[in-house]
């Protein structure tokens, strides 16, 4: 009975150390970086017999070369800046992506395009172009937002949504 419990010991202490190494956590907010970014407002068509523009942003995901990270869950949240004398942005909207990958062990996502469903709308004959101009209109701010495996959400970047027309 004796050689039975020297055996458990080494196969738990073996278990207990796969463990430990499955279960690395990672520093997402220093393992990624958000690259390439272009902004604008994506023109969504006509609904309900009113032009749309929606903010739509554009960006890649580039990791550290010793980052060991696979597919990364994103939230953009687009909200208002603040206005001045404060620090409170206004909420717009969330926009969830389930998995971003890095494909063939690249260090870097093909370009990620996130576009909100919540627009700006206008009776025609107001253009698209008339809207981004109209005294009305609130500027917006992409906050990004990764999340891996288990470990709590961490911003990573944001992009002011630049005042111009994206067609395509």
């Amino acid at each position: 009975m004796s050689a039975r419990c020297p055996l458990r010991a080494r196969l738990l202490l073996a278990v207990l150390f796969a463990a430990a190494a499955c279960s690395r956590s990672v520093d997402v907010k220093q393992a990624l970086e958000v690259a390439d970014a272009s902004s604008g407002y994506f023109d969504a068509g006509i609904v309900n017999g009113k032009n749309k523009i929606v903010p739509s942003v554009t960006f890649r995901l580039k990791k550290k070369a010793d980052a060991d990270l696979a597919g990364i869950a994103l939230n953009v949240v687009f909200r208002h800046p603040a206005p001045a004398g404060t620090t409170v942005e206004e909420h717009w909207e969330d926009v969830y992506i389930q998995r971003a990958d890095f494909k063939g062990g690249a260090n870097e996502t093909e370009p990620l395009t996130v576009r909100a469903e919540t627009g700006y709308t206008g009776d025609p004959p107001q253009s698209r172009l008339d809207m981004l101009q109209n005294s009305q209109f609130r500027d917006l701010r992409a906050h990004i937002f990764a999340k891996y495996r288990s470990a709590q959400w961490v911003e990573i970047g944001s992009v002011d949504v630049q005042r111009q027309l994206i067609v395509r």
